[in-house]
């Protein structure tokens, strides 16, 4: 590509020029084509930090970014369920499932490589095997698929809500009700990117169904059925009722509870999941006992 600095550009940084007038691509990658000598400026390579007078012939000679692939980690899996579809793995609390959002190693998908060696591909190089997901603090049983038949069989199970999940949730508050359910459509919060909201008009239908299993002085703790698998959707469900989970600052719960050691994570935990075996359609279920960490936080509650 040949561009030419005008006088506007004048007094810019090499790299921000770019970024300016090559908006498709990211001023990281810009960068790495400077570094790399892929940018002339009148003919002779510059660094990101030359400023531009105006008039100068720059050429630019775009590299593809090198394919980003998941590779192995020798990383502790406990693995509840196996055949030869799928695996079944307890994912614990503080583990991302899949590299992104500036988390590259230490992911799910890292040591299911390491111990299976190959993953259904259907989800592309850094997400082999993942059919579905949980958020990073949360624990539990979570699916993954060893061959792309597989993958496709769950995720047409996924997609036709005839998966089971059901979640162990502790919540602030006392629920007024022994059951309920929660139909509120869910999106991507506008002004904080990070949550998802109830408040939009135009959100994805969501239903999240709950019943109290034990009742302390200020929290509850639930069994939570999903029917769909919004993002964050027990997280923000829960939370629209004024119930967020205990744990979770992100939908209104505190930082820290008074009197209790700090959790450290979400006290929200994938119970069970029943799905039907893709080669066989065999109704299976399997089962993610509640962390002891959760267990013992609980417990101590009740001292308090």
């Amino acid at each position: 590509m040949r561009l030419l600095a005008e006088s506007s550009d004048a007094g810019k940084r090499l790299d921000r020029m770019l970024r300016e007038r090559l908006p498709q691509f990211s001023r990281a990658r810009i960068q790495d084509w400077i570094k790399g000598g892929r940018v002339l400026v009148d003919g002779a390579p510059e660094r990101s930090s030359r400023t531009i007078r105006g008039g100068e012939a720059i050429e630019v000679d775009p590299a593809q970014p090198a394919a980003l692939r998941a590779a192995p980690e020798a990383i502790p899996l406990d693995i509840l369920y196996e055949d030869e579809d799928l695996v079944a793995v307890n994912k614990p609390a503080g583990m991302v499932v899949h590299a992104g959002a500036g988390v590259h190693s230490g992911t799910l998908v890292n040591a299911l490589l390491h111990r299976f060696g190959a993953l259904s591909a259907a989800g592309g190089p850094l997400r082999p095997g993942i059919v579905h997901r949980l958020d990073r603090y949360t624990s539990g049983v979570l699916l993954a698929a060893k061959n792309d038949a597989a993958h496709r069989q769950l995720a047409a199970q996924f997609s036709g809500r005839r998966v089971e999940k059901v979640y162990l949730a502790l919540v602030h508050g006392r629920a007024p009700q022994e059951s309920g359910r929660i139909e509120r459509p869910i999106a991507r919060d506008p002004v904080r990117r990070t949550r998802m909201t109830t408040r939009l008009a135009g959100g994805r239908a969501a239903r999240s169904d709950y019943r109290v299993l034990r009742r302390f002085e200020r929290f509850t703790f639930l069994e939570v059925r999903i029917g769909t698998g919004r993002t964050h959707q027990i997280r923000v469900h829960l939370a629209s009722i004024g119930h967020p989970i205990v744990g979770d600052p992100l939908y209104g719960a505190p930082a820290r509870v008074e009197g209790m050691p700090p959790l450290g994570r979400y006290f929200l935990h994938a119970h069970r999941i029943r799905f039907e075996r893709p080669s066989t359609g065999e109704e299976t279920v399997v089962e993610a006992p509640l962390p002891a960490e959760l267990t013992a936080w609980m417990e101590e509650l009740e001292r308090v």
